[in-house]
């Protein structure tokens, strides 16, 4: 079986999407060494979190979205990762 999936990259992210089927959304966050140490990783990775859980419509039913850190942003907040990801996904995937 072949996969088609999409991406969409920005200054600090990439982000994988395919298709999963159903109603169901899936959502996986990754950051490895590049993004810094452990604390920088695990402070990414809940404002990734929070960001899906803020934003669920930016994400369709029926996908698997993969969102991996490139490096991190410096001052990484909020309001920083929202300005970078939703006009992204927006302008790639509607």
């Amino acid at each position: 079986m072949v996969r088609k999936g999409e991406r969409v990259g920005t200054v600090h992210y990439t982000v994988y999407r395919d298709a999963l089927g159903g109603e169901r959304r899936q959502v996986g966050v990754s950051a490895g060494k590049r993004a810094g140490g452990s604390v920088a990783r695990n402070r990414m990775k809940r404002l990734l979190r929070e960001f899906y859980r803020l934003h669920k419509e930016a994400f369709p039913p029926g996908t698997r979205t993969a969102i991996v850190v490139r490096k991190t942003p410096e001052g990484a907040a909020l309001d920083g990762v929202c300005r970078e990801l939703l006009p992204a996904l927006r302008k790639r995937w509607g």
